[in-house]
């Protein structure tokens, strides 16, 4: 059953869902910014920072290092080959092995990028202590025990308005 809007806990789970919208609206409006003024999404930034950072990147290590599917990123890593921002390079050895590095417009446009390149939320929940953050992982696991229409695979995808 439903709790009273009026309540004390009505008022509190009100206050809480607001902080929810202006944490999403903040990402949102961070990665529109972001699209706007390089022309990529904010999940390829992230993807262009960490290769520019590690030149030879695999597939697989981008994969974890952003914590979504290896699908996913090979998806966003066609586009931004598309853009001639990465060069995919395979070993002559194994031809399976494709190694990541990024092209001269791919490192001028990371040069332009803002310091948040890997996006607002990662770089807000990275800055974090260890103790907030375990606080607020219980938090989440609570929530999320109490939503019926949990899509576990959605933990692999980039928040829609990041790609």
């Amino acid at each position: 059953m439903m709790q009273s809007v009026d309540s004390k806990d009505g008022v509190q789970y009100l206050r809480i869902l607001q902080k929810f919208r202006i944490i999403v609206r903040a990402a949102q409006k961070y990665s529109q910014r972001v699209e706007k003024l390089l022309g990529v999404s904010g999940a390829q930034l992230w993807i262009l920072k960490e290769i520019g950072m590690d030149p030879g990147l695999r597939v697989g290590e981008i994969a974890k290092r952003l914590a979504i599917h290896q699908t996913t990123t090979s998806n966003l890593l066609d586009v931004l080959e598309k853009k001639g921002m990465v060069c995919k390079t395979r070993l002559p050895t194994d031809q399976r092995i494709v190694n990541l590095s990024l092209t001269e417009d791919g490192r001028s446009l990371l040069r332009k990028a803002p310091e948040l390149s890997r996006g607002l939320l990662p770089e807000a929940l990275s800055q974090m202590k260890s103790d907030d953050l375990d606080q607020l992982g219980k938090s989440l696991d609570i929530l999320l025990h109490t939503i019926s229409q949990v899509d576990e695979e959605s933990a692999l995808q980039p928040l829609p308005f990041t790609m």
